[in-house]
């Protein structure tokens, strides 16, 4: 069970910087709109670094003669190493004009989830006290999300490296102004405001919110950073935890409704193998599958039926789920981590030897190949949950595959004249298929930019857009299963050979919820005898799978996960 699926919305703001962020911290504040707030440890934490920068400035202001600072006083990327100016001021107008010129994405606006989800990030990054920047400025971003205040950012412009520059720029444009006064509405970004899309300008004043003018390194602290591609994986980590395990529920309605084989599930079998994943999604099974009549022997029952093997979409759903299950873990911590990272260039290190007067240190933690391989890994394996899921629904409907259950799961009065289940098992495999293409690895392409400076990128942006399409396309085919499974396991125990037996308690609980829910236009989604239209069902399956109700209707069933 994993720990999200039993995650209640709390109204009290989560405290950002006094411990680490968790991902259902996140989740919370990006999809229930939990508002936040910046622990006083945190601002204390950020003192230093802004203190060295302030003494940096205050002796160019006093004439002293300055040797170039990455971001502070020259100029970005291959512009690196040259002094940009002499006078101080023009500090500020170097992070503004940075903003400006980094606002460059096209393409569909992401989801408002994606936007919190990235502030959010960027707020915690910022609060570890590396980057130089103000307490005005993380509290503003706080303020952002606690008032609604979404700027539009559009899903292409981010190669993964040197950070999400084109999208984090787009919520800097709206929070920002020049230290000269107010810009032209035209040139403070776009920010939803009750769904409509209005200026940046128009929706800091609508939340009753100053836009700040920027100072020395603001602009590259708060453009510089894997936020962005780390917000769009940890969302598809998310709902791919509870994708996998809406998964293992559906598979054993589908095990039962196909009369299947207890054995491939026996720990002793998993036990010879060692792994992990495999043991915990195979003794989650025997719970799901435990008091079934319909299932063929166990570990305390010798199989009926010769030979006790079903096909593999059966059979091996823990050597298929267990690795992926391993995977996410594994994607989980590297994501964890990035969610508290420091990723922005130049840090800053006041507490480095005296004998280094220099305590801002280029590296590359913007680099967001950590994340595009998470992301890359997460679409390998949620595929993988939609190829074998596919091939269960292919099987509930052959005829000459299912035990016994009519073609296309409806018992027609007029063979022939409805189609049943045939066209989801099509929608099904169109998804798959999808996902397949999808899923090619973002992080194995690199194009060089700013003059081979940036000679290698992570492609992470691209890798978290793919994977949140990938993790909602196997959130349909699950409902598919969902609706088909409950319909094979009311067919099968009204056939006469086997009337007698009852599915588990795990699976009675499916589908007692499923029949409980109204389809998205109103109506029951109820067991069909004759073709109706399908697609409100599927809609609404697809929402109770997204949303984790499905689990908990069986756990709370079955006693499970408390």
């Amino acid at each position: 069970m994993t720990p999200h699926t039993l995650l209640e919305v709390e109204t009290g703001p989560v405290v950002l910087g006094a411990a680490r962020a968790t991902l259902e911290e996140l989740v919370q504040v990006a999809r229930h709109r939990r508002p936040v707030v910046v622990d006083e440890a945190a601002l204390a934490r950020m003192k230093p670094s802004e203190e060295w920068l302030g003494g940096v400035m205050e002796r160019m202001e006093a004439g002293e003669d300055t040797a170039p600072i990455y971001s502070i006083n020259t100029g970005f990327g291959s512009l690196a190493g040259r002094k940009a100016f002499d006078e101080p001021s023009d500090a500020a107008e170097l992070s503004r004009r940075l903003v400006i010129s980094n606002a460059a994405g096209v393409g569909r606006y992401v989801d408002e989830e994606v936007v919190r989800a990235t502030m959010f990030i960027r707020i915690v990054s910022l609060t570890q006290g590396y980057s130089g920047v103000r307490a005005d400025i993380v509290k503003t971003l706080a303020e952002m999300l606690n008032r609604g205040v979404h700027p539009v950012i559009p899903e292409f412009g981010s190669l993964g490296a040197s950070g999400d520059l084109i999208p984090l720029a787009h919520i800097a444009i709206v929070m920002s102004r020049s230290h000269q006064g107010e810009d032209l509405e035209l040139d403070s970004g776009e920010a939803f405001v009750d769904g409509a899309v209005v200026s940046g300008l128009s929706a800091m004043k609508h939340a009753g919110l100053e836009r700040l003018p920027l100072g020395a390194k603001d602009g590259l602290a708060l453009l510089n950073g894997t936020s962005f591609s780390c917000a769009q994986a940890a969302l598809a980590l998310y709902d791919a935890q509870n994708l996998l395990e809406t998964a293992q529920v559906t598979a054993a309605m589908s095990i039962e409704a196909l009369m299947g084989f207890g054995d491939a599930f026996i720990d002793e079998l998993h036990q010879a193998r060692g792994q992990r994943g495999q043991i915990e999604v195979a003794a989650r099974l025997r719970e799901l599958l435990s008091g079934s009549g319909l299932v063929d022997g166990g570990a305390g029952t010798d199989p009926i039926r010769q030979p006790p093997q079903d096909a593999y979409s059966l059979r091996c759903i823990p050597q298929v789920f267990g690795p992926v299950k391993d995977t996410l873990d594994f994607a989980a911590g590297i994501i964890g981590n990035e969610i508290n990272a420091a990723t922005d260039n130049p840090l800053i290190f006041p507490s480095l030897p005296s004998s280094r007067s220099l305590k801002a240190v280029s590296g590359g933690n913007f680099h967001a190949e950590y994340v595009a391989f998470a992301a890359d890994f997460i679409s390998i394996v949620v595929t993988e949950i939609g190829n074998i899921t596919e091939r269960r629904l292919f099987r509930l409907d052959d005829g000459t595959l299912n035990r016994g259950l009519p073609d296309m799961l409806v018992a027609s009065e007029q063979i022939g004249m409805d189609c049943g289940y045939m066209l989801p098992q099509y929608l099904a495999a169109a998804l798959v298929s999808d996902c397949k293409t999808l899923a090619h690895p973002d992080s194995v392409d690199s194009i060089p930019t700013c003059a081979n400076q940036e000679d290698h990128v992570s492609m992470a942006n691209n890798a978290g857009r793919h994977t949140r399409q990938i993790v909602a396309n196997i959130e349909t085919v699950v409902a598919v299963e969902l609706l088909m499974a409950a319909q094979a396991l009311e067919l099968r125990i009204g056939l006469p050979a086997t009337a007698g037996a009852k599915p588990g308690p795990a699976s009675l609980a499916a589908l007692a919820f499923l029949r409980s829910s109204a389809s998205d236009d109103g109506r029951p989604i109820d067991h069909i005898t004759q073709d109706v239209v399908l697609y409100p069902r599927l809609r609404k399956a697809t929402e109770l799978v997204h949303s984790g109700a499905v689990i908990r209707a069986v756990n709370t069933a079955i006693g499970a996960g408390q």
